[in-house]
């Protein structure tokens, strides 16, 4: 009875944490990384809870197939939040390259009284 009690409350927090990757997602959605990343790192208490109960609780062959298919299922939204956030970074890097070299340009052919000709580089 004790150890039915401790599965449903293990259930319980994977599914916390199943939610919590959903609305992450959301969050990453949004572009609200603040609070995504807040988000974060709120669960790495429940996720060492879930470590602890695991780590004393004898699992019957249903309890452990279901557990699992819960798990798989948090390992992909995590990882499909992962994806999303390389991409963003991505994204930000070719933009920051892009504004960089605009930036380069720029100052290369604003007027300054004190540079009297200079070479610019524009294979960089």
């Amino acid at each position: 009875m004790q150890d039915e009690k401790q599965f449903e409350q293990l259930m319980l927090q994977y599914t916390q944490l199943k939610n919590g990757a959903e609305d992450i997602a959301r969050m990453i959605d949004n572009e609200d990384f603040d609070t995504a990343i807040t988000r974060i790192r709120a669960r790495e208490e429940l996720y060492l809870s879930c470590k602890c109960i695991r780590k004393y609780l004898e699992l019957t062959p249903v309890q452990q197939k279901e557990l699992e298919t819960l798990l798989d299922e948090i390992r992909e939204l995590e990882l499909a939040n992962i994806k999303k956030l390389e991409k963003g970074m991505e994204d930000v890097q070719k933009e920051l390259k892009i504004n960089q070299k605009t930036k380069k340009i720029q100052n290369a052919y604003q007027i300054n009284p004190d540079s009297k000709g200079s070479i610019v580089n524009l294979q960089e």
